[in-house]
């Protein structure tokens, strides 16, 4: 239905998935399998949402996938939070302005898709 490629919302998040892949690689070797799995995963389902949603043949579905990409966000934030508090990243005031950027784009483009929906259904 819609080319998710074309979706700057989908490469913004692709490349928080691929920083928090480079750092949580010098996390401590204990947490390779906790939070470093947990943080990649969630940062992971965050893109692939966006892309699931944009592929389904509904507008209903992409929207839908797109709340769930605003949930693993959320997910994200914490887990990213918790990584800060343990000392295994010093500085992630980045992170947090690109969730915050993420979260932005996401509200927009979900409004737009509802409006759209509004507007086909009054037609």
């Amino acid at each position: 239905m819609y080319n998710y490629r074309d979706l700057q919302l989908w490469e913004v998040s692709m490349k928080l998935y691929l920083d928090i892949h480079k750092a949580s690689r010098s996390f401590p070797s204990f947490e390779q399998y906790e939070l470093a799995k947990h943080l990649r995963k969630t940062a992971l389902s965050i893109p692939s949402n966006i892309s699931e949603g944009a592929g389904r043949k509904s507008t209903k579905e992409f929207i839908r996938h797109l709340d769930i990409a605003h949930g693993s966000l959320s997910e994200f934030e914490t887990q990213l939070e918790a990584a800060h508090l343990l000392g295994y990243l010093q500085d992630h005031s980045e992170y947090i302005k690109t969730i915050s950027h993420i979260r932005s784009m996401l509200v927009g483009l979900m409004r737009s898709l509802r409006n759209k929906l509004k507007e086909s259904d009054k037609a």
